[in-house]
């Protein structure tokens, strides 16, 4: 009787098991399809810009011109440009140097302008009459070009590394502060209202149930604000700066050398993916209660 009954639930059981397998074959096959179009558009962009230029005469009155290498360079020209940084540095120094002096004004700015965002945002939301009295002057701050607070933050604080973290950190702070304010708005009033019942104080609604219910919102702020402090970096050193990769990127665009600015534009670029997949780990680490989506819509 055992002996059937085992036979039983492993004929009741193969069914699942062929599911998941075929679910993760399905899976392994879909991303390596994603790859491969990705490789496909990376190849088509690419190789187009690079024939265009080949192909165009632009310093020829009645010549073809589809991509002048003047203004636009080719790629061929840019991964040299970024092989002469690596390999004999940059007239500003060392290419890593550049990068970590915007990395370390990048990094300070995005914390900076996410703790201030998530207290402002989280005491805000919390508090109506608060929200109430400062939402205008939030609005307010916010309508202003940040490039007018660069340009103050450069006169106020000096060409130094404070003011490019001041106007990084600035750009990240609305767009924490808003989705945290949000996110607190959001919370289930039913399960702070229980909170209450069985005895839990403000701090503890805060810690234990406000914060974390909001903290779907306050990851998914963070995706976009680290590219904000990147580029607050950059226009920080646009502003004055010795090293950096924003004074590197000026200081082709001075010399009219289209590909040094390319190659600049392509290290910011890889620094905001690997930055990207980094809070992206954070995201599904801090937030494993979150149920799985039934489509991937993450970019």
């Amino acid at each position: 009787m055992s002996i059937e009954a085992g036979g039983r639930e492993k004929a009741e059981t193969r069914p699942l098991v062929d599911l998941v397998a075929r679910r993760r074959r399905e899976h392994g096959q879909r991303r390596l399809k994603v790859q491969g179009l990705r490789l496909l558009v990376a190849v088509v962009v690419l190789g187009g810009w690079q024939l265009g230029a080949q192909v165009s005469d632009c310093n020829s009155t009645g010549h073809l011109c589809v991509v002048d290498k003047f203004f636009w360079s080719q790629p061929s020209d840019i991964a040299q440009k970024l092989w002469t940084w690596l390999t004999q540095g940059t007239d500003l120094g060392p290419i890593w140097d550049q990068v970590l002096v915007t990395m370390e004004e990048t990094v300070g700015g995005f914390i900076v302008g996410s703790i201030l965002g998530v207290i402002f945002g989280v005491a805000l939301g919390r508090s109506r009459l608060l929200a109430d009295v400062m939402g205008p002057y939030i609005k307010a701050a916010n309508a202003i070009p940040r490039v007018v607070v660069g340009a103050l933050f450069a006169i106020s604080l000096g060409l130094d590394i404070k003011a490019k973290i001041a106007t990084a950190a600035i750009l990240v702070f609305f767009v924490v502060f808003f989705n945290a304010f949000q996110g607190v708005r959001e919370v289930d009033r039913n399960l702070v209202a229980n909170a209450r019942i069985l005895g839990a104080h403000d701090r503890q609604l805060t810690t234990e149930i406000i914060i974390p219910s909001a903290l779907s919102w306050i990851i998914a702020s963070l995706h976009t604000s680290f590219g904000l402090a990147l580029v607050g970096a950059v226009v920080g050193e646009l502003f004055g700066a010795t090293q950096g990769l924003g004074e590197l990127i000026y200081a082709a665009k001075n010399n009219f050398d289209a590909a040094g600015v390319f190659a600049g534009m392509a290290l910011l670029a890889a620094i905001a993916l690997v930055a990207e997949a980094l809070i992206t780990a954070l995201e599904d680490r801090l937030i494993r209660w979150r149920p799985p989506v039934t489509t991937e819509t993450r970019i």
